[in-house]
């Protein structure tokens, strides 16, 4: 199944961790540290599901920066690369990373949470095709998440699994698969900060 029709069957706890994911490997872009986003993960198990959300989301928003911004959908398109507009390389990863936290819906109504985590898949994909020093082909990431993954560099290809396990291991599992999903986000985070850390050292 592909991500889009795995976005489009996910309920609405499989979309606000797809999405949660998507923005928890991006967190190194916005110098946060590995548990400022734990409070959104723990609403996810909680019997209230909706009661910790706009709180864990509040106190992100504070500890990374601010909320303000345009949407996840807007700015740079994904064609774009390094070079393109004002900001590049780091610069415009880290912008979108700031537009999915800035997106993030207040309350986890199912509609909402659908847009964000799609958007949110696609600005992720576009974020490690943009650090990706291998190079990703010119195709659209609409076609990648469709299932046309044949050329796919290194960076890319490894971010569209991690968001095709999230979103299958809380299909198969619903609360009992968000430490599964936790620890696909974590070892995309390391990976990222890897990343961000040899482009820092190369100049």
């Amino acid at each position: 199944m592909s991500l889009v029709d795995l976005i489009a069957q996910a309920d609405e706890r499989g979309l606000a961790a797809s999405g949660l994911a998507c923005l928890d490997r991006c967190v190194p872009l916005l110098g946060g540290d590995d548990e400022v986003l734990r409070p959104l993960w723990a609403s996810l198990s909680d019997a209230d599901e909706s009661a910790d959300w706009g709180e864990g989301l509040r106190q992100a928003r504070e500890k990374l920066g601010g909320s303000e911004g345009a949407g996840v959908g807007e700015g740079p398109g994904e064609g774009e690369g390094p070079g393109d507009g004002e900001a590049s390389g780091e610069g415009e990863a880290a912008l979108l990373a700031r537009r999915m936290l800035s997106a993030a819906p207040d309350d986890r109504c199912a509609d909402r949470v659908r847009v964000w985590a799609d958007a949110c898949s696609v600005a992720a994909l576009q974020i490690h095709r943009l650090l990706d020093s291998v190079g990703d082909p010119d195709v659209s990431l609409d076609s990648r998440r469709a299932g046309r993954t044949e050329g796919m560099s290194p960076l890319v290809a490894a971010e569209l699994r991690r968001q095709v396990t999230v979103l299958e291991v809380l299909a198969g599992h619903g609360a009992g698969g968000l430490r599964r999903a936790l620890e696909v986000s974590i070892e995309g985070r390391r990976v990222l900060q890897a990343v961000v850390a040899r482009r820092a050292r190369l100049g």
